[in-house]
């Protein structure tokens, strides 16, 4: 919040304190958690945490793509190997759907050849 000075009308100076509008404050974040808090709310909100989750599927769906290309395999060669549809490998790759926790490791350790680590914070 910054603070803006007035006069009143007896002529002494008084501070009132300016909110700054989500904009301002996305804007003078100085870094990206202040970025975060500005747009999205300080984390454990509800509106931080959908953020947070649809980060954590981009993040996984980006992992899915860049190992499937390393090993050369089609969308549809993983699906095959998986034993799952090409469509479902395209829609994890894109976001688009969830996954459950033993067909992430049937794709990426049986199909990609990854070992796959979880760690609960």
């Amino acid at each position: 919040m910054k603070k803006k000075k007035t006069n009143s009308p007896a002529g002494s100076v008084t501070s009132k304190k300016r909110i700054m509008s989500k904009n301002e404050q996305i804007k003078n974040a100085r870094s990206f958690d202040g970025l975060l808090d500005a747009k999205y709310g300080k984390a454990g909100t509800k509106a931080r945490d959908k953020f947070e989750e649809k980060a954590q599927y981009f993040v996984l769906s980006e992992m899915l793509k860049e190992a499937r290309k390393e090993a050369k395999l089609t969308q549809e060669q993983l699906a095959e190997k998986v034993g799952t549809k090409k469509s479902y490998i395209s829609k994890l790759e894109n976001g688009n759907c969830d996954i459950q926790l033993s067909t992430l490791y049937r794709i990426f350790e049986i199909g990609l050849g990854k070992k796959v680590r979880l760690f609960i914070d």
